[in-house]
């Protein structure tokens, strides 16, 4: 059996070597909000994971599947870090079980699609494995503000996910994967075949202007409902946010260069933004 206090501090250790950006941001929470989404996290990264690196991904997602529906009818493993303080995020939460359903969802799409056709296909895609999270979020960030924050929060995750699609490009090509939607390269004249390539053309850059225009068009959404944030969250979410949106300049100074190498905002960096927000 994982005591309590074992289970969060594993689920802190996931986080902070999964993701600096969110760790980073989400520490500045107070302590008990923090756990919270710590426990969250580490349950989208074990979901993300099955589908990633998972031997039989859609036999473990369908038993993962299962586990969180005998969770939420307080039948869980005790020997399970995850399960233990989410059980426990659970308890002090309202939180929205729908969110964590739709997040399974998504990460199941990697399942079955690997190309897009269009933006409404990305975008549909980024809100169940981003979006969603800003909605498990809520109820633990501002309570009583979920119904206010919802559509910024969905604008957040798009955001993300689009700049994690632009950032990705080269990583996911290797998977097999190409979330850059047909349509967008067809209107700017490239096609699968020249990004394939691995090369930064004109045109290329045109198509990742193009999503970037997208993904910080949905950061301005979300931005427009900060101030309802309590004071002890804004700063957080304010903070992911600019972070992530800041990957987007890293890669326009690397020339566009998202191929062989990752870009990413170093800790002096986020310190900069921190001090002007």
């Amino acid at each position: 059996m994982v005591d309590l206090k074992q289970a969060y501090q594993q689920c802190e250790e996931v986080i902070r070597h999964h993701s600096k950006t969110f760790y980073k941001a989400f520490s500045l929470l107070p302590p008990k909000k923090r756990k919270a989404v710590w426990a969250v996290y580490a349950f989208c990264r074990i979901v993300d994971d099955i589908v990633d690196e998972g031997e039989r991904p859609s036999e473990e997602l369908m038993e993962f599947t299962a586990e969180f529906d005998s969770f939420l009818r307080g039948d869980y493993s005790k020997d399970n870090f995850m399960w233990v303080a989410l059980h426990d995020t659970f308890t002090n939460y309202d939180m929205d079980v729908e969110a964590f359903r739709d997040m399974i969802k998504g990460q199941g799409m990697d399942l079955v699609k690997i190309r897009y056709q269009s933006m409404e296909e990305v975008l549909d895609y980024s809100y169940h494995v981003a979006s969603t999270v800003g909605l498990m979020l809520l109820p633990v960030l501002a309570p009583k503000k979920t119904n206010v924050l919802r559509e910024g929060a969905i604008a957040l995750g798009l955001g993300m996910q689009l700049t994690n699609i632009l950032r990705d490009i080269g990583e996911d090509l290797e998977r097999g994967r190409i979330y850059v939607p047909e349509e967008v390269m067809a209107k700017h004249k490239m096609t699968e075949f020249d990004l394939q390539q691995q090369k930064v053309t004109p045109e290329f850059i045109r198509v990742w202007e193009h999503l970037a225009a997208e993904a910080e068009k949905h950061y301005d959404t979300a931005m427009l409902t900060m101030h309802e944030y309590p004071l002890h969250s804004r700063a957080p979410v304010k903070a992911a946010g600019h972070f992530y949106r800041a990957i987007l300049n890293k890669i326009r100074l690397n020339d566009y260069n998202v191929f062989g190498e990752r870009n990413f905002v170093s800790s002096e960096e986020k310190h900069a933004i921190l001090s002007q927000i």
